[in-house]
């Protein structure tokens, strides 16, 4: 019998995707076989892919990066300026899907 093979997880992996994004606009798109995911500033499409594959062994169909820039706030009068923010929309095939309530392998 033929095995699938799974992706090696490489530590480095754990760097790339740091944690699931989950609003009300982000569970819609669960509809669709799509995940939200922060990601590291660095992080490419491709590094995404894999990171995504080997951690939680889904087929990535595709990647989709957004970086939101971080707001200039202000509290009690002195200004501050939140973190720039990298997300991944990792859209994954059909009838695969990932939990994210629940930890990686």
């Amino acid at each position: 019998m033929a095995k699938k093979q799974e992706a090696v997880v490489d530590i480095r992996h754990y760097d790339v995707v740091l944690k699931p994004h989950i609003t009300e606009k982000t569970t819609l798109l669960s509809e669709h076989n799509a995940i939200v995911f922060q990601v590291a500033g660095s992080a490419t499409k491709p590094e995404i892919k894999a990171a995504v594959e080997a951690l939680w062994g889904v087929t990535v169909k595709g990647v989709n990066t957004i970086v939101s820039k971080g707001k200039t706030k202000r509290w009690k009068g002195e200004a501050y300026k939140r973190s720039d923010v990298k997300k991944a929309i990792v859209t994954l095939a059909e009838g695969q899907s990932i939990d994210v309530t629940e930890g990686v392998r």
